[in-house]
């Protein structure tokens, strides 16, 4: 049964040597949801700058990234292993920079060092950095620490609920859902374990969908689907029979790219009121 929520969007921000603990972050996030959401009306969207950002010219990556993720978050949680991570135009790190942005804008923060073992190989120089840095930011507000998944779960979750708390959200107020069909196709990715290369390290593949939201009235019934591209480089996993989204619903539909796609669309067709319709949408 549907619900009115706030929805709150809580960016991931960390170097790239500790890619279980974003993934423990993003299960933390989701497994509040499950949990909470409904009596407390709020939903937690977690921002993940492999998965979420959009590709754009015009800007340095780091600023792109900054305009994306930090500013259009509500919550920002940073995690650090044993990198204090690559050197951008304005700060010692990506991270760190994403952490300054966020503090001067008034969001809340949360920053959390791993005690696990260090790796063999570690990178000293990156270490004596993620250290001295540790040090410097310790002066600003008070830190976290986790040793594992489960104990980064638990931090986030106090870290929420402190938030959500601060932040005196109020009641909802529910909008009137627009009448009839009303479809919108919104392209994700998401990372997959495929298992450990020859270092023994995760590997990792990129899944990518389609899902297609009715937020209309009215269901959408004998729903096809269609991909079409220039170069016919992107091929979806469309349903055998033709298919009915109902209101308030979704469908999720698997696509595949070539190298050097473009101009990729998906053409929906469905039935309303005993008629027709189509609609082609821009997935590129």
């Amino acid at each position: 049964m549907s619900f009115v929520a706030s929805v709150l969007r809580v960016m991931i921000a960390s170097p790239s040597d500790i890619p279980d603990a974003r993934d423990a972050v993003e299960q933390a996030l989701y497994g509040w949801n499950n949990a909470n959401a409904k009596n407390k009306q709020v939903v937690l969207i977690p921002w993940r700058w492999e998965t979420s950002s959009v590709p754009v010219l015009g800007d340095h990556p780091q600023s792109l990234i900054n305009a994306q993720g930090v500013d259009e978050s509500d919550i920002v949680i940073a995690l650090f292993g044993s990198r204090l991570g690559s050197p951008t135009p304005a700060a010692a790190s990506g991270t760190a920079e994403e952490i300054k942005r966020a503090v001067d804008s008034g969001k809340p923060v949360h920053v959390y060092f791993s005690t696990a073992p260090l790796p063999r190989d570690v990178d000293t120089t990156q270490l004596d950095g993620l250290r001295q840095f540790q040090t410097d930011i310790g002066q600003r507000g008070l830190l976290g620490e986790f040793a594992s998944p489960e104990q980064l779960n638990h931090e986030v979750w106090k870290a929420i609920e402190h938030d959500i708390a601060a932040a005196d959200l109020g009641t909802p107020v529910l909008q009137q859902k627009p009448t009839g069909v009303r479809l919108r196709v919104q392209s994700e990715q998401e990372r997959e374990a495929t298992g450990l290369d020859k270092r023994g390290k995760m590997k990792y593949a990129t899944k990518r969908r389609f899902d297609v939201y009715n937020d209309g009235s009215d269901d959408a019934v004998d729903v096809t689907f269609e991909s079409e591209s220039n170069n016919g480089a992107m091929r979806i996993t469309s349903p055998s029979e033709p298919i009915t989204i109902q209101a308030g619903t979704s469908w999720r539909i698997p696509v595949t790219y070539s190298m050097g796609v473009e101009g990729a669309k998906l053409k929906v067709s469905w039935s309303e009121n005993d008629e027709r319709q189509e609609k082609v949408f821009d997935v590129q």
